[in-house]
């Protein structure tokens, strides 16, 4: 009896590229259609036009409406959903192993053969009008898009994936389909499905529902303009109970060889109950709730924050307690004990967070996609174990010296925060 690799990669005809990880012990299985193309890859007019997509992509297809994409969906009991960023476009469905041919023609199908119709244009004008209302009711997500804004200006790394009422309200139908068109095409692809399955019978099923791919379609190369590493203050001023800030700088792109010590940094500065900010700036003094550093990586850059949410009358001690912080992790690093504690509560929360098969799916295909490199859990927790204090150290000096911008919501009518990136 053979035993079969944790994962399997295969090419097809086209350029379309399917991973499979093979899960043991479960019923179920998680298919994704992973799209290279985000809101940073839209041109001038086109803002909010991959997220636009995402949503008419479920309004119906050839083969099916849109009461019959969700309704041989839910008669399995599957889940099928998808997701816009900034530099990809996910689709999905989970459901039990043997329904995975029916979730493979189902998402294949909206990728492949939607209809992107001039009325559903119009109808989900409104839906998506309606999620944005729902986003800016939220300062705990706005703030962060005010700190995207502060780093990187105009450039669409700056602007919100949803894109504004305006700018989808200017969206016309043609825009939209020349963009399905131009943009979804195979070799910008990955497929990737985890779970109880064969590797082999998975990628003929994927061949089969990507045969009827439109073939006169051309991929020209998406160019994508390096930002300008901008500092400044965005003060967005509504009449909250409590603020939301976001201090941070310009970090490291995704594929640099300080990543991961970059990681074990924000683990060990903000990164649970025993971090260095939840400790300094909740527990000694009790100025927040919330609190955390998170990182997040683009093809040629990235960002370093730090989020707290406190009454308006202590933005200015929590500004003053972050700084402090994160001038004293410049300059010294972490402690030997804080980085042994970051990588273990690092190993811990990835193993606990691939217990399911959706999770397992999104890593391979995310790592497909935007590293071109696959690694097994084992290979994953020896990269956060080869970090050490030094690489700590190197990454701080090199990161947390950067000039600060601050991204702010609060009633602040008359406050524009410069002297606190001094």
């Amino acid at each position: 009896m053979t035993t079969q690799a944790p994962f399997q990669q295969t090419l097809l005809d086209g350029g379309l590229r399917v991973v499979t990880e093979r899960v043991p012990g479960v019923r179920s299985t998680a298919f994704g259609v992973w799209v290279g193309v985000g809101s940073r890859d839209e041109a001038p007019g086109e803002h909010g036009a991959s997220h636009f997509l995402e949503h008419l992509l479920f309004k119906g297809t050839a083969k099916r409406d849109a009461l019959e994409i969700s309704a041989c969906m839910d008669a399995v009991g599957g889940e099928l959903n998808a997701f816009t960023a900034k530099e990809y476009t996910c689709y999905y469905a989970r459901t039990l192993d043997e329904d995975l041919p029916l979730a493979v023609d189902v998402v294949s199908d909206l990728v492949t053969s939607a209809n992107v119709a001039a009325e559903d244009v119009e109808s989900e004008r409104g839906v998506i009008c309606e999620e944005i209302s729902m986003h800016d009711d939220d300062p705990g997500d706005v703030v962060h898009d005010a700190f995207a804004e502060a780093l990187y200006g105009d450039h669409p790394l700056g602007r919100r994936v949803i894109g504004s009422v305006e700018s989808i309200e200017s969206l016309t139908a043609d825009a939209i389909a020349g963009y399905f068109r131009g943009r979804y095409q195979p070799e910008r692809m990955v497929v990737s499905i985890a779970g109880n399955l064969d590797h082999d019978a998975a990628v003929d099923l994927v061949r089969r529902s990507f045969s009827g791919f439109p073939k006169h379609r051309s991929a020209g190369e998406i160019v994508r303009a390096a930002p300008e590493e901008l500092s400044g203050v965005v003060v967005e001023e509504r009449p909250t109970e409590q603020a939301h800030l976001v201090l941070g700088m310009h970090a490291l792109p995704r594929d640099h060889d300080l990543r991961w010590a970059l990681s074990v940094l924000s683990t060990g500065l903000g990164g649970g109950m025993s971090s260095r900010l939840f400790q300094e700036i909740r527990e000694k003094r009790g100025l927040v709730y919330s609190t955390y550093s998170y990182v997040s990586a683009h093809d040629d850059g990235g960002l370093f924050g730090v989020y707290a949410g406190c009454a308006p009358s202590r933005v200015d001690e929590v500004l003053r307690i972050a700084r402090a912080e994160l001038a004293s992790a410049a300059e010294k690093g972490l402690a030997d004990e804080e980085v042994e504690r970051a990588k273990g509560a690092m190993r811990g929360s990835l193993v606990l967070g691939l217990e399911d098969t959706g999770a397992q799916m999104s890593r391979i295909g995310k790592a497909a996609l935007v590293h071109n490199e696959v690694l097994t859990v084992d290979e994953l927790v020896a990269r956060i174990d080869a970090v050490t204090p030094d690489d700590v150290r190197t990454v701080a000096d090199l990161v947390l010296t950067r000039p600060l911008s601050l991204g702010i919501i609060g009633p602040f009518p008359d406050q524009d925060f410069s002297e606190a990136l001094q």
